[in-house]
């Protein structure tokens, strides 16, 4: 197999004429330049360089590999820099997806800080719930995904569903409740999902909503969900006008104007996990190790 390192030697001693010259000019011995070009010579198959008098000609052979040298090693010399500029955060691409109300509080202040880090390095941002923003992951279609799972044994939380993934925990979201101002239970500090049994629901994302039946189930009713819709802010505004009730993520509350609607605590206590998921091979990429970090500081803050 020819070597870089015989190219660059070859090219020496094409250019001085000599294994001495050549080992001078490279900063090493002449038996090692000798050495280098017998095992050039053994790769290639063939004679590269001969003798004539006290100075070193090509042959053909060698013309031949000189000339192919200098846009090889031109092209290795651009991709040693190109890797050392990613690997130092001089350059480098993050392919991020999140979940809606994630990328509306987590994701800017994130985001805000790598570009403030590591300005060469540049994300790319794309929305998807889980279990799709995962499945994205596995797929190749991005390198980060910021998802969430219920604490909840049914199936909107499978277990092992990440175990071939590294997991970096983010932050434990608190889940609250929404009412109509003017509802009976408006001005309530807290209030017991069992109280909201006879209500009409608003449900979020499909994961969402199969894990509010699940809890509604667990205190003993089922929701009767009139309104579905991916879209937070729409939830909201569909409670504010007096349409039904809804449970919603602190962070998708965070990120809307609660107009005409009231947030209260619920019990028993409803949580989610935030978390930025990879690969295990791309959490060794230093751009993506960056991303991973600076949502987890996002969260921190």
């Amino acid at each position: 197999m020819i070597e870089a390192r015989h190219l660059r030697i070859l090219r020496a001693v094409a250019a001085t004429g000599s294994f001495s010259a050549a080992a001078r000019e490279l900063g090493c011995t002449q038996p090692a330049v000798s050495q280098q070009m017998k095992a050039l010579e053994q790769s290639a198959g063939t004679t590269l360089l001969i003798r004539t008098g006290r100075e070193m000609r090509l042959t053909e052979a060698g013309e031949a590999l000189v000339r192919h040298a200098a846009g090889i090693l031109a092209g290795l010399t651009a991709a040693e820099e190109e890797v050392a500029a990613i690997a130092g955060l001089r350059a480098g691409r993050v392919r991020l997806v999140s979940f809606p109300s994630g990328s509306s509080t987590l994701v800017p202040t994130a985001l805000a800080a790598l570009r403030r880090d590591h300005p060469g390095t540049r994300v790319s941002l794309v929305e998807a719930e889980p279990p799709r923003s995962v499945e994205m992951l596995r797929e190749g279609d991005c390198d980060v995904a910021l998802a969430f799972r219920y604490a909840s044994t049914g199936p909107a939380a499978a277990p092992g569903e990440w175990d071939d993934l590294v997991v970096r925990p983010v932050l434990t979201d608190r889940l609250v409740g929404l009412v109509p101002e003017g509802h009976r239970l408006a001005d309530a500090e807290t209030v017991a999902m069992a109280d909201l049994a006879g209500e009409s629901w608003i449900a979020g994302c499909p994961r969402c909503r199969r894990h509010l039946v699940e809890v509604c189930e667990a205190v003993g009713f089922t929701p009767r969900i009139d309104f579905a819709t991916d879209d937070y802010p729409a939830v909201v505004g569909l409670v504010g006008a007096g349409l039904g009730v809804a449970v919603l993520p602190e962070l998708a509350v965070e990120s809307v104007r609660a107009k005409a609607a009231r947030v209260v605590r619920v019990t028993p206590p409803v949580e989610r996990e935030v978390v930025a998921l990879t690969l295990p091979d791309l959490a060794r990429v230093p751009a993506v190790a960056a991303m991973l970090d600076r949502l987890e500081r996002a969260a921190a803050g």
